[in-house]
Order: structure tokens, then C-alpha cells, then sequence
């Protein structure tokens, strides 16, 4: 929307209130220099404006302290309230003025991008939002929520991966199709039909619709299996799988499955916490928060101004928006983004009921981070750990352990520490299992428990994803080895959906039940969070261990290359995908290696391009 030029007035009352027009539009107070210290938005510029003079006029502390410091007014009409809206986003974010609300940009978040403007269309991660016809998905709360979820679309998905903005045309497609990560469009294994049915599933997937995605997998699957297609009848099989599994890591908070996002604020000394929680279909799926720090604003400003910024260039709005404060512009802020959603949006803050329940949840949340340290040192956060959990002490240092294998081979083992409820990267640790043989994750956790344990320097929380049976491993492990004065120890098993369970359950030593937490507890949805850290920490390291073990294992086929050329060859070029791609002269430059060994090398490389594994990427 063009900007029109402002009209430029002083603050003589008589003045104003015989040029205002009683129309909508924005207003920006000035001062002497011309530097804006407030931009506001009106439905009747000339009521609005005109409640801040006067002897009648009711305006806060902030207000005053503006009004003191302001010498000049400027207003812009607009068509409609809901430019108002817009325009009003656009100046605050340019001017910042001192007394607004500013809240952080939406496009320093992370988003993913899907390239909607070709035919074989790919997703990127991207942290600014532009008209360029592409569909947007977030923004994520952090770079590594929209890498794990980017991950999962790959593995069930398999969209084309192409750094090129153009799809490429290859004879043989490229490694990743080998490893079942795409799809191969650059020569022709999928045709653009089908690969738009698989987009729409992406973008069913990315708008939280997995119900909707499921039922649509399961007719695909059971047509497939009528047209005798037994093999595309299991590739979808399995990605039902995949789905569901992701929707079993997602929290039921809201019985009504529907989409909602809920908002929950706390205040304490003039700082206001937010957070927002995004439910699709009824689950959880992120959580975001933001801390701003006030001037004399009260909850239902903070509310409101969090709302108008946060939604402004936010593309995955919900049907309905909850929340624990009031605000004074429900109403118009409701019409303004149903226009931008294209959709209905209600926004709603409810006396009672499951709604009520979910605005008290974000709330605690809010509290949870607000209140800071308590005396003993350690977080509110972490008191109620201590409290929940009926431990001896405040579990400041938290480390959860957890295995990843491959049928059983490859196995390792993954440490993460959080001190305070925060990623402590210094007491990550990796550990590959060499003891433990077959598939029997309880030898392996109890390797990995003896490793760690050997490191010295225990936390006073150990956490393990499992039931019962990891926790008496854990404790067997620690008692063999330190005795009876041990950390406290807990495990954190998933919910069993099949039996009405609607939130993971916690064990403790000692006790034969689990303790329920709610859904969307706040020390439920830190254990959850530090088991899945440790649970991404042991996955990675199992890809990374079995990449290397696949290059070893290509290096060690070629002739005339033994340890020494190998290392002297990963050394130079890092990397497998380096090796195929240097040439013959390259080769034979390095140390250790003559023109035969080099002619050897790429007479091998060349074979291996050409034989039915393809290139690599």
C-alpha cells in the first residue's frame, strides 16, 4: 500500500478539533527534531486524538511522559480500518518510537519457502517473507525446530533437494535417490502430476492437517493395493507411519481438535512474558514466547500490540486466537486478520470450559519464565521439577541419555546436559557402543550409562526416554558403580494412545505408577524437551557414524588405496563428494599417491558413477 503524505499539525486543541476528520486513518506524535515518539491507529482519528486533551482526558503515565515531549502531530487517512492495521505495523516497525510496544521482526524467525512458481517445486529454509508467489510456512520458534521439521519432510516426502533454482536434467539421478530422500525429477523417475499430489501432502503436513493427510495416504494406499501396485502400496505404508509417529510426539491439548492459538502473558516489575502456543488440530505442535519490557503499558496494550505485529506478516493464522488478557479492539483486529487469512478468525477470551484451561496453560508457561531465580539458586522452573518429581534437591543439571541404532549395527549413544532448563553443549557427549551386540537396547543404554558415568562429575538428574525397565538399568549401572548415594533418576515414556493416555508419563525410583502431568505442563514440556534433544543428539551421530562408514567402505574397494591413502584422501578433500568430483591430475598432486594409483582412483570413481547406484550429488 503507498504511503499518502501525512497531514502535519501542533497540538493546539481548538486547532484539531476543528481540522480532524472523523474518519479512519494513523497518527504519529512528533517532537521538536521531527523524530516520531508514538504511532497509533483509529477507527475516528478526530474522537481518538481528541481523548488524549482536555481536562476529562484519562491517560496513563507513559501517555503523559509522551504528551510532555511532544510538540507536533501528524495524521494519514486510509480507506478502510483494516489499512489503518497495516499501516500502522509498517511505521512502528520503521520509526520504532520510543513509546510503542516494539516487538522483535516475525522475519528474523525462520520459515520454510515452498517454490510454488515451477513445476517440481523444493523447500528452503528462509527468514524473510516476500510477495514472490511462493507459499510460507512458520516463522519456527528456532533454526533447529524448522531444520527437525524440514528433516521429516525429507525422510517422508522426499521432495528434490536441488541447490539450483532450475531442476537440472541428469541421465542417472543422484545419491539421495538411492537413499530414498528424493524422488529423482532431474530424470524423470516421478512425473509432474504426481509430484503436485506429493506437494499438496506437504503442505497438508506443514498446516498441521495430519488427520486430513492421514485419511487421504491411507485411500491412496488401499487403491494402490487394489491395482496389484504392491510396492507403492507399501512406500505409502510407511509414510502413514512416519506421519503418525510425528503426530504421537505432538501433545492433545485441546479436546475440540481443532486449530487454535493460544496466548498467556505474566507481569512482574513493568517486564510482561508472552507465549503463544500453536495447536493444530487439537495438538501442540510449537510454542513461542516473547519478553518486552514496559513503560507504564498495561496487560491489555501489551496484548494487543503483541497480536497486531506477531500476525501481521504470520501466514499459517488458526481459525481462533485465545486469550488470557482482553483487548480493546477485538473486534476490528478480528475482521482485519480474517481478511488476511481468508478465512474466519475469531479471537476469544473465555470464562470458562477447556478454552479457559488452554489460557491458564500458556499462562503458567508465561509464569514459569518470567519469575526468574529463587533463593536456593536454581529457576522457578526448577523448583517445581523438585516438587513434581518429589526429588531431594533442585535438579539444576540435567542430563538425559539415549541410544540410536540401525537394525543393530552402527549403534551409539548420546549425552545431553541442560543446566537450569538450558543446553549446557559443553557436557554433550557422543559415545559409539562397542561392547553391546545385537539388537538389546538395554545392553546398549547400560554401556553408554557406564561410559558416562566413568566421565565422573554426575548431574543431579539423570533422565532416560523408556518406562520402568530403562529406569532400573540406569540405577543398576549407577549403583554398580558409585554406590548408593546416587543422582536422582527419572525416565519419560510416550503416551499409549490406545489407552486413552493423552500425556507422556514420568517414572521415579521407588514408585510403581508414573506421575501424570498434564499436557502442557511446564516441567512435562521440559523433560519432553531435554529427552528429545538427547533423542536428535544420538540420531545425528548415528547418521554421521554410518556417512563415514559408507565412504570408508567405497575408499576401501578401490585397488592400491590402503589406510594411509585413505586418511591422506579425506584429509585433502574432506569429503566423499569431493573425492568423485576431483580430477585425475588432482589426485595425483597429493602425497602419497603416483599417476598410477590417480588413474587407478578415477578409473574406479568413473565405474562406480556408472553402475546402478548413480553419482553422488
Amino acid at each position: 500500500m503507498n504511503q499518502p503524505k501525512p497531514y502535519e499539525h501542533d497540538l493546539d486543541q481548538a486547532h484539531l478539533a476543528s481540522i480532524l476528520p472523523q474518519a479512519p486513518g494513523v497518527y504519529l506524535f512528533k517532537d521538536r527534531q521531527g523524530k516520531v515518539l508514538y504511532v497509533g491507529k483509529a477507527k475516528n482519528l478526530k474522537k481518538r486524538l481528541l481523548t488524549y486533551f482536555g481536562s476529562r482526558a484519562k491517560t496513563s503515565t507513559k501517555t503523559s511522559f509522551m504528551l510532555k515531549k511532544a510538540s507536533g502531530l501528524d495524521f494519514i487517512l486510509t480507506s478502510n480500518e483494516k489499512e489503518a492495521f497495516i499501516l500502522e505495523s509498517t511505521l512502528i516497525k520503521k520509526h520504532k518510537p520510543q513509546y510503542n510496544i516494539v516487538l522483535r521482526d516475525d522475519s528474523q524467525y525462520p520459515c520454510l519457502r515452498l517454490s510454488l512458481d515451477e513445476p517440481f517445486p523444493k523447500l528452503a529454509i528462509v527468514r524473510k517473507i516476500k510477495k514472490d508467489g511462493a507459499r510460507y510456512f512458520g516463522p519456527f520458534s528456532s533454526a533447529s525446530a524448522v531444520r527437525n521439521t524440514l528433516k521429516v519432510i525429507d525422510r517422508i516426502f522426499q521432495l528434490r533437494k536441488c541447490k539450483t533454482t532450475s531442476l537440472p536434467k541428469r541421465s542417472r539421478p543422484c545419491l539421495n535417490y538411492q537413499m530414498e530422500r528424493c524422488l529423482a525429477p532431474c530424470s524423470g523417475k516421478v512425473v509432474e502430476e504426481e509430484y503436485a499430489r506429493i506437494v499438496k501432502q506437504v503442505t497438508l503436513f506443514l498446516e498441521g492437517k495430519n488427520k486430513e493427510l492421514v485419511s487421504q495416504l491411507t485411500k491412496e494406499m488401499k487403491e494402490a493395493s487394489e491395482r496389484l501396485e504392491f510396492e507403492k502400496a507399501a512406500r505409502l505404508r510407511d509414510q502413514i507411519a512416519s506421519v503418525e509417529k510425528t503426530i504421537e510426539r505432538q501433545q492433545v491439548v485441546s479436546p475440540e481438535m481443532a486449530d487454535q492459538d493460544v496466548i498467556g502473558m505474566a507481569q512482574k516489575d513493568g517486564t510482561f512474558q508472552l507465549v503463544a502456543m500453536h495447536i493444530r488440530e487439537g495438538r501442540l505442535i510449537d510454542t513461542r514466547s516473547c519478553r518486552v519490557k514496559g513503560h507504564g503499558d498495561n496487560l491489555s496494550e501489551v496484548m494487543e500490540a503483541f497480536i497486531k505485529q506477531h500476525y501481521s506478516r504470520n501466514v499459517l493464522l488458526p481459525r481462533e486466537i485465545i486469550l488470557s488478557t482482553p483487548i480493546e479492539e477485538a473486534g476490528a483486529i478480528s475482521a482485519w486478520l480474517s481478511e488476511l487469512a481468508g478465512k474466519k478468525v475469531s479471537i476469544t477470551v473465555p470464562k470458562r470450559g477447556g478454552k479457559k484451561r488452554l489460557a491458564e496453560m500458556a499462562t503458567a508457561n508465561a509464569e514459569s519464565l518470567l519469575k526468574g531465580m529463587d533463593l536456593a539458586g536454581a529457576g522457578q522452573l526448577i523448583m517445581m521439577v523438585k516438587e513434581k518429581l518429589r526429588l531431594t534437591r533442585p535438579p539444576i543439571r540435567i542430563e538425559a541419555l539415549d541410544i540410536s541404532t540401525h537394525h543393530g549395527s552402527g549403534a551409539v549413544g548420546a549425552v545431553v546436559s541442560f543446566i537450569d532448563g538450558r543446553p549446557n553443549k559443553a557436557g554433550y557427549r557422543n559415545f559409539k557402543i562397542k561392547r553391546a551386540t545385537g539388537i538389546d537396547d538395554y545392553l546398549m543404554l547400560a554401556e553408554v550409562a557406564a561410559r558416562r558415568i566413568a566421565h565422573k562429575d554426575l548431574p543431579d538428574l539423570f533422565l532416560v526416554d523408556g518406562g520402568k525397565g530403562q529406569l532400573a538399568v540406569l540405577e543398576r549401572v549407577l549403583k554398580g558403580q558409585v554406590g548408593e548415594r546416587i543422582p536422582e533418576l527419572a525416565a519419560i515414556a510416550k503416551a499409549d494412545k490406545k489407552r486413552g493416555e493423552k500425556a507422556d508419563k514420568v517414572f521415579i525410583r521407588g514408585r510403581k505408577n508414573p506421575i501424570n502431568l498434564p499436557p502442557g505442563d511446564p516441567v512435562l514440556l521440559l523433560l519432553m524437551r531435554i529427552r528429545d534433544e538427547a533423542h536428535r543428539r544420538a540420531i545425528t551421530y548415528h547418521r554421521k557414524v554410518r556417512k563415514a562408514d559408507i565412504t570408508a567402505s567405497i575408499l576401501d574397494k578401490i585397488p592400491g588405496v590402503g589406510p594411509a591413502r585413505k586418511r591422506a584422501l579425506l584429509k585433502h578433500f574432506k569429503d566423499l563428494n569431493a573425492i568423485f568430483k576431483a580430477s585425475e591430475e588432482e589426485l595425483a598432486s597429493l602425497k602419497g599417491l603416483n599417476a598410477q594409483v590417480a588413474r587407478n582412483i578415477r578409473k574406479f570413481l568413473d565405474e562406480w558413477n556408472s553402475s546402478p547406484l548413480g553419482p553422488l550429488n
